[in-house]
């Protein structure tokens, strides 16, 4: 059973027992990302993550990785758009030694000049990495252009120039202003006591005040028709579709998870059945969505030998018509629902997936779901729901598109416009 409770200075803290298991997930989470970055800080909120497991006022980079080897412990952490998660998983028996070194690393980050300069040089070649990765620089330059008006279409490394400007002093005041207990949630799942859990909390984290008053920095983001083409010498070529989509919270989210899961979501899919198992036209296609608090995309993902293009263009365009002209059945309905929980079920056996789930939830939505009512969620969702959110994705017109690896030969605007106008 989940419990949500505040420790003594406002912190926000979800916690479920679960005490048939030896192992405790915990998880800092930061409402904090790109979003929060004006332009000349971009990429500020990841080095910050960086800089975290590069010491602190008591232990050094080293102390901090070899007191978690250890015990076995896993340490790790990621930067979002809209958030940044700092977790590990530990045995019961070793949860005090983590919490240490959590709190340790979240509270009282040293930030030294020596340590930033060192780490610009990582974080440079994490971005020439992405640049290197078509099938990843796809998706990213397709978002990032998308909402190119707003910071969430910044990218969440930043670049080389803004990364080039950071201090130590730049780094703390941002740390600073945007580490707070009114956007920090904790949680924690596993094996543990309640009360025990809630006083080591306060222990380690109750006593902490920010410096200064909590004053969010948010920009609204709008979709811009974005076409982007980004040669590569590559012999495949990548390739995204995106439509609008919904908000994180849109009545029919989950009409939408069930319609992706049918159309692009797996082996058994639409797009995967037709276009690479019926036409051998490509080795990767699916689809997904992408949801923040006031907008989102529904995105197509394909990558073919470069002489395919029309054809897998062509054979996507026609899937779309298709599953909105078909009637999509009640029984696949059902299997897709029942895929979905059981999906849903087994994941959440694992108590870092219950842990991420929860935190994620009372840090972005302010509140949690218990499992049983997410299910109840997707159960609920009925062919008349489908046919909404197609409506919704696919009647305006509107998308946009990528290509990044080998566009030898492609003509993107007539191919694109005849297919998807």
């Amino acid at each position: 059973m989940l419990v949500i409770q505040t420790l003594e200075n406002g912190i926000k803290v979800v916690l479920e027992e679960i005490g048939y298991v030896r192992s405790v997930s915990f998880g800092i989470w930061v409402k904090n990302g790109t979003r929060n970055e004006r332009p000349e800080e971009n990429g500020i909120s990841h080095y910050i993550e960086h800089m975290m497991f590069k010491g602190t006022k008591h232990r050094s980079a080293r102390e901090i990785a070899e007191e978690m080897d250890a015990v076995g412990g896993q340490i790790n952490a990621y930067t979002t758009k809209e958030y940044t998660c700092y977790h590990t998983r530990v045995l019961d028996k070793h949860m005090v030694r983590a919490m240490d070194v959590m709190s340790d690393m979240l509270l009282y980050p040293a930030f030294s000049q020596e340590e930033v300069e060192k780490e610009r040089n990582v974080i440079k070649e994490e971005i020439d990495m992405y640049d290197d990765a078509p099938e990843e620089l796809v998706h990213d330059c397709l978002q990032d252009d998308i909402w190119r008006d707003s910071s969430l279409g910044m990218p969440i490394l930043g670049t080389e120039d803004t990364i080039a400007h950071l201090t130590a002093d730049t780094i703390r005041a941002y740390y600073e202003r945007n580490y707070h207990t009114e956007n920090i949630v904790i949680s924690v799942a596993g094996h543990f006591r309640t009360a025990d859990m809630m006083n080591l909390l306060n222990q380690y984290f109750g006593r902490w005040r920010a410096k200064y008053p909590y004053e969010p920095w948010e920009t609204k983001a709008q979709y811009h028709i974005s076409k982007i083409q980004i040669p590569k010498n590559v012999e495949q070529m990548h390739t995204c579709i995106a439509f609008p989509g919904l908000e994180r919270e849109h009545p029919l989210k989950y009409a939408m998870a069930v319609f992706q899961t049918i159309f692009g979501g797996g082996m058994s899919s639409r797009l995967f059945q037709k276009i690479r198992e019926e036409q051998g036209l490509t080795y990767s296609i699916y689809s997904y969505t992408t949801a923040f608090a006031d907008t989102g995309l529904f995105s197509i993902y394909a990558s073919m030998n470069h002489s395919q293009a029309e054809a897998v263009y062509r054979g996507i365009a026609a899937e779309i018509r298709a599953v909105r002209e078909e009637d999509i059945s009640r029984r696949m309905l059902e299997v897709t629902k029942e895929q979905m929980i059981s999906s849903f079920m087994i994941g959440s056996e694992s108590t870092l997936n219950r842990m991420t789930s929860a935190g994620a939830a009372l840090l972005l939505r302010g509140e949690v779901q218990e499992i049983e009512e997410v299910m109840e969620q997707i159960e609920q969702v009925q062919k008349k729901d489908l046919a909404e959110v197609m409506d919704l994705i696919f009647s305006s017109g509107v998308f946009s598109y990528s290509a990044v690896g080998n566009l030898q030969g492609v003509d993107f605007t007539n191919t694109i416009e005849k297919f998807f106008s």
